[in-house]
């Protein structure tokens, strides 16, 4: 038999166990948070690293990236003409625009754009939020290092294909191909009997 009030007593209970209970709130502006240690908050930039290849902005689905270059003569020692190089003028991305999904770090292919674990970058003005590369430049302090290489893991499939081919002689490589089974004699295809 079904007591009157039962789901509503189990109800109560939880929220009398919850109530009294350790509290897991953290006093945020006085207390600072423990972040996981790669933990995406901004995106940084490495100024030296940009050849202005403006992937990043082309990629970006929020076209928040704005980049300025002009190109610059260097005179090469030894070279019959000077070459011509990219320089950034300016490198601004609009956080009030940002979804912060890393597509830009991600295809950037000469490690120019890092996470930064930084977050508390909040303004009164909404036009504040357009940071220029002076700005993106100094969250570079904060990004952590890359992981350590662990020993134990598994190397990349690039790196034991390139020593299996740097350990194998130029004779072996025929030698460790399959054979070529000979073809099937030509005659009527098998027939299967009906049941």
């Amino acid at each position: 038999m079904k007591v009157p009030g039962e789901g509503l007593a189990k109800g109560l209970a939880v929220t009398l166990k919850t109530m009294v209970g350790h509290s897991h709130t953290q006093q945020y502006p006085d207390v600072e948070p423990e972040l996981p240690p790669r933990s995406r908050g901004v995106i940084a930039l490495a100024e030296e690293n940009c050849t202005v290849c403006m992937l990043c902005a082309r990629e970006c689905p929020d076209w928040c990236i704005y980049i300025d270059s002009h190109k610059e003569e260097v005179q090469v020692p030894g070279a019959a003409r000077p070459r011509q190089r990219n320089v950034l003028d300016k490198f601004d991305i609009d956080f009030s625009l940002c979804m912060y999904c890393g597509i830009c770090i991600e295809v950037c292919p000469f490690d120019a754009l890092y996470w930064s674990p930084e977050f508390e970058y909040a303004e009164y003005d909404i036009r504040d939020l357009l940071h220029d590369k002076d700005h993106l430049g100094q969250w570079m302090a904060t990004v952590p290092p890359p992981p350590a290489h662990d020993p134990n893991g598994e190397p990349a499939k690039e790196e034991t294909a390139a020593a299996r081919k740097a350990t194998t002689p130029p004779g072996a490589a025929a030698a460790t191909t399959p054979p070529v089974r000979p073809p099937r004699p030509a005659g009527p295809p098998p027939t299967s009997a009906a049941p």
